[in-house]
């Protein structure tokens, strides 16, 4: 077979997997706009640092929308195949009690990195840095930028892992999408996913409570739901028990709809079994907080979101400590968020996420507008992307 040049625009995860797959058989260059390459793999690393989950077939696949997008990619490649090319590289994982995987105590993610780094320079890969991306035409042909020189190079086919527009501080700006719509790519504007929530706290919570937890309860709306943690900020509340429901909560917000959310600050007991606390007792209010055991951020939240008389009301406090419905004002900004959703319209991309109207160009990676959960979901479904799309390079699919 005739080595190929291949271009990947972006050092992230996607694009480094793709490297890793066609370098052995084909010449592989990685251009990235930064100093170095793969800079929110390690920003994201400082958060706790699961590399992928250890969920396996439609458990793994569930977790990605729009429904089935992923689904060839991730079974292609799923989370027990990642895990197995890290061991390969001497990176050691376990699973954590959320079925996160992590690696070994002692592995940072810059050694991950610098591991799949070396791998791709023994393949004969070759890195450029601070080389900004500035368009492509029809004949295969990309222009960079180093500082003020453009560049033109030409390629067999080009792999763009460009990234969203959540946290610019590491490269993503998503700037790129005036590029592509001059060539007649659709796409998106970027929104947040995975972040915080504004909540127009009265000052009873947002002055005396912000950064404190609150802990072991179930969000939900009326389509979604999950038990975790929240934190109270000053601006409204953020954790992994809200994440997962930025989705129905950007939905409302999207269709001009009150965005609401409810706490259940007691998923482990029903309604009738914490009526029992007080059959036969002469409750007060100040009793609420022992004999329900709830903590003073909880009992703040609950009596800021209630009339007099219900709080008053031992029943119809205990049907708010199961559902206190709290109104959601926004999302936080693009910039804040662990990731976005936007970018390339799916109807754009055939299904080995190559473009439908320049077929040597691939796009992988969070560019595209699809989603995911925290919890190893976001590097798995980039790592998948890019295996992928390399081994439809390389014929295999």
């Amino acid at each position: 077979m005739k080595r190929k040049q291949i271009i990947i625009i972006g050092g992230g995860p996607a694009g480094l997997m793709a490297a890793e797959i066609l370098s052995p058989v084909h010449n592989v260059c990685i251009y990235d706009k930064e100093k170095n390459v793969g800079q929110k793999f390690l920003l994201a690393g400082k958060g706790g640092f699961n590399l992928t989950n250890s969920a396996q077939g439609k458990e793994l696949t569930g977790n990605y929308s729009p429904a089935g997008f992923m689904d060839k990619a991730l079974s292609d490649f799923d989370s027990l195949a990642f895990r197995q090319w890290l061991s390969m590289m001497g990176i050691s994982t376990f699973v954590g009690s959320s079925g996160r995987v992590f690696p070994e105590k002692g592995i940072k993610p810059i050694d991950v990195l610098n591991k799949i780094k070396a791998k791709l320079i023994t393949q004969g890969v070759r890195f450029y840095t601070q080389h900004e991306f500035v368009g492509f035409d029809n004949n295969r042909h990309i222009t960079l930028k180093n500082q003020e020189l453009e560049i033109v190079l030409e390629a067999d086919y080009i792999i763009f892992a460009l990234g969203g527009a959540s946290w610019p501080v590491t490269g993503s700006n998503g700037l790129w999408r005036a590029a592509f719509e001059s060539m007649g790519i659709a796409t998106q504007p970027f929104q947040p996913s995975n972040c915080g929530i504004n909540i127009c706290w009265p000052e009873a919570v947002g002055q005396y409570h912000a950064g404190k937890p609150i802990k072991n309860i179930r969000l939900f709306t009326n389509d979604s739901e999950v038990k975790g943690e929240a934190v109270i900020t000053d601006y409204g509340m953020e954790g992994n028990a809200v994440y997962p429901l930025v989705p129905a909560i950007r939905t409302m917000l999207n269709a001009n709809i009150p965005a609401t959310i409810y706490i259940d600050f007691k998923p482990q007991n029903t309604g009738e079994q914490l009526l029992q606390k007080i059959k036969g007792k002469v409750v007060r209010t100040k009793d609420y907080g022992q004999l329900f055991n709830l903590n003073t951020v909880q009992l703040a939240i609950i009596k800021a979101y209630t009339n007099k008389d219900s709080f008053l009301s031992v029943t119809e406090f205990i049907g708010n400590i199961k559902k206190l419905a709290i109104p959601v004002d926004s999302l936080r900004p693009v910039e804040e968020a662990i990731s976005t959703i936007g970018g390339i319209q799916l109807e754009e991309i055939n299904d080995d996420f190559s473009l439908k109207k320049y077929p040597w160009i691939y796009t992988i990676g969070e560019m595209l507008d699809w989603d995911a959960p925290t919890g190893g979901f976001l590097l798995q479904g980039c790592f998948s992307m890019g295996n992928y799309a390399a081994k439809s390079i390389l014929g295999e699919k």
